[in-house]
């Protein structure tokens, strides 16, 4: 049986409509799995529900996340989506209280963290300038800067490799870290950009973009690759 695996939707304001990238259902299809698209909204009750019947929840990027969700003020700076964050929150509780394997992209790494208590940057170019680039142009299937892998983590025993080429594209990142969370990967300026939770069975999540670059890069598709064989019944990971 292949893992059947709950993605979160990404929401267009202007034609008020659900949608998704097709690189996050191409990276779970070739690792073996089925993608299943949820809605955006449900009951808090139906949305726990609805994940009894998957094997594992990818968080997508897209809309920041909520500054009231790590207790902050809006600077003005953010674009959200009130929707997304109610159904994914009850999406996370859920999912870790079942032991069900997480993996975030993007808004992902950034949600889960605010979600778990930690806190963002919400606009980088204002907040903390760098020389690296976080807003890459396209095509988005290439390195545009390196991050360290750290050692003794999950991604480096995946990985084998110190030193990973990653594509970039966002103006918010994680700010404190969750304290349940543990950092896998920084950046050259800095920015924490993977980290993961070990008292779960899988959580992982990624600042940078494997769904645009798993298709021709061996280190990207393998994220999605870990993933998959955590979903899978009687996994060790």
């Amino acid at each position: 049986m292949k893992p059947v695996i709950a993605v979160t939707a990404l929401y267009d304001d202007e034609k008020e409509s659900l949608w998704m990238l097709p690189g996050y259902f191409d990276g779970i299809t070739r690792a073996g799995g089925i993608p299943v698209m949820l809605p955006l909204h449900a009951e808090q009750e139906d949305a726990a529900e609805l994940l009894r019947t998957f094997d594992g929840l990818l968080i997508t990027g897209g809309h920041d996340t909520m500054p009231q969700t790590y207790g902050a003020e809006d600077s003005g700076k953010c674009t959200v989506c009130a929707a997304r964050d109610e159904m994914e929150s009850v999406l996370l509780e859920s999912a870790l209280r079942m032991d069900l394997p997480v993996l975030g992209i993007c808004r992902g790494i950034q949600f889960i963290n605010a979600a778990l208590g930690g806190t963002l940057y919400q606009d980088l170019p204002s907040e903390r300038p760098s020389k690296i680039s976080h807003a890459m142009q396209p095509p988005y299937d290439r390195g545009v800067h390196q991050v360290t892998v750290l050692p003794n983590t999950p991604l480096y025993e995946l990985l084998k490799t110190e030193t990973l080429s990653v594509n970039s594209y966002h103006h918010q990142a994680v700010r404190e870290l969750a304290p349940s969370l543990e950092v896998m990967a920084v950046s050259e300026d800095g920015l924490i950009e993977a980290v993961c939770r070990r008292d779960k069975r899988f959580v992982w999540a990624v600042q940078w973009h494997p769904e645009f670059w798993g298709h021709s890069s061996r280190e990207q598709q393998a994220i999605f690759d870990a993933f998959l064989r955590a979903c899978r019944p009687n996994s060790e990971t």
